[in-house]
């Protein structure tokens, strides 16, 4: 059996500019979950036409409770709540999986190319791993490496989908949404559909070795936060270390460790 992970988020979805937008609490929040199943959905339809035989869809914004399942295909499972593990975004995530596939995705916190930047918290000013620049992405297609499953299709803005596609070339990225300060320059909702549909099936037809993504062999993580308190906090993690009041770095030469660290932390 052929299976590909998605990994949705909501801040990547076609058209989204706000973050009253992506809270439970706030009426403007339906239109866009709504939105962000219909990009899923056309995720895994694209998967199916392109040889999957399941898809298993992680709901990895906030509540991890977005998602609506009646919109889903029916060879689509859905992860909903927080496992409350390391993986998180990545949780069900194994060795058995083809593939992994991030839709809504959003750029790094620390970036100006979406009013919704952010990386894991939005108490978090930047985040660099030896030296680059963090994003959730980022975070995510190392744990997919760590278990050998390849990122072959990223969706969300501009900014994270050209980053995505310079990590992995071969990455197939469908960029919905271009920023500009506060505000933000989005394609047509079904057109982004309809290029996500076309993007995951191509990405599911090619070979697996095109997408493969090497982990360094040590991670060196720089977080700044945006409270001192909390980077107080986080300084008594075992391994850290305080750069200053706002500032840690943690060094790991294992990658579920980094996560580990991030899991705690963040």
């Amino acid at each position: 059996m052929k299976k590909l992970f998605i990994s949705a988020d909501i801040e990547g979805t076609c058209g989204i500019a706000g973050w009253d937008e992506t809270e439970r609490k706030n009426p403007e929040y339906a239109v866009y979950a709504a939105r962000m199943s219909r990009e899923v959905a056309a995720a895994c339809d694209g998967a199916i036409r392109g040889g999957m035989d399941l898809v298993v869809v992680r709901d990895a914004h906030d509540s991890a409770r977005n998602l609506d399942a009646e919109l889903l295909p029916k060879d689509a499972q859905l992860l909903r709540g927080w496992g409350e593990d390391p993986l998180g975004m990545m949780m069900g995530l194994d060795d058995s999986f083809h593939g992994a596939v991030f839709t809504g995705y959003h750029d790094a916190a620390g970036t100006g190319s979406s009013p919704l930047s952010h990386t894991m918290s939005l108490g978090v000013v930047w985040m660099t791993l030896n030296g680059e620049t963090v994003s959730e992405a980022l975070i995510n297609a190392y744990s997919a490496a760590y278990y050998g499953v390849p990122v072959i299709a990223v969706t969300g803005d501009a900014g994270i989908c050209a980053k995505m596609k310079a990590l992995i070339p071969a990455c197939q990225t469908v960029p919905v949404n271009k920023g500009s300060g506060a505000a933000v320059l989005s394609i047509q909702p079904h057109l982004a559909r309809e290029r996500i549909r076309e993007a995951v099936m191509a990405a599911c037809q090619m070979p697996r070795e095109d997408f493969r993504l090497a982990l360094p062999e040590r991670f060196r993580l720089d977080v700044r936060y945006r409270e001192h308190a909390r980077a107080f906090k986080a300084s008594f993690y075992p391994g850290v270390q305080q750069l200053d009041s706002h500032t840690l770095r943690f060094e790991a030469e294992d990658w579920m460790e980094a996560l580990r660290m991030m899991h705690f932390c963040l």
